[in-house]
């Protein structure tokens, strides 16, 4: 699918990278009317949380976009602490220190990694307050295999949930 408006350059949110490798760039939706909040449909991992609520109250969506086409995405919260439920997602701060990454997918092999790894430092620049950048992964065998061949360290184990904890990747 052809998004429109993407060879504008002039989106809000956006970040290019690399211009010479093909064009990467990363999106930031913050609002339910980017045309890009369609591909939530696509989740696999946490598919019963509305798009409304991804996207408000220091909630928002990182995109990787190839060639003008989503590749990867996550879903990101800020807190002041670290969460252990779908539940906690709820309690974003205003002041936070903790960004909690709690659904990630791709399109692409490899676009999942790439996208941690170039959402990290722009989440760093945005927000200069965040020193912890963890997961609220599901305990599936894929989310341990994903979040440690990438980096991650087990932060914490929850009842239903994992904390992978990817600061030290900044």
């Amino acid at each position: 699918m052809k998004l429109p408006g993407h060879r504008n350059h002039k989106l809000k949110n956006c970040y290019y990278f690399a211009p010479e490798i093909n064009s990467i760039m990363l999106h930031l939706i913050t609002t339910p009317k980017d045309p890009l909040i369609t591909f939530v449909k696509d989740d696999p991992v946490r598919p019963e949380i509305p798009v409304e609520f991804r996207v408000k109250d220091n909630r928002f969506i990182a995109t990787l976009l190839v060639d003008d086409q989503p590749a990867a995405m996550v879903c990101i919260s800020l807190h002041d602490f670290v969460p252990r439920t779908v539940e906690d997602l709820e309690q974003t701060s205003q002041e936070p220190t903790v960004a909690a990454f709690y659904t990630i997918w791709s399109y692409k092999p490899g676009s999942g990694a790439e996208l941690l790894k170039r959402v990290l430092p722009e989440l760093k620049a945005k927000h200069p307050t965040l020193t912890t950048f963890v997961t609220l992964s599901p305990k599936t065998e894929m989310a341990k295999r994903f979040h440690i061949k990438n980096g991650a360290v087990v932060f914490r184990e929850n009842p239903d949930t994992v904390n992978y904890d990817y600061s030290s990747q900044r």
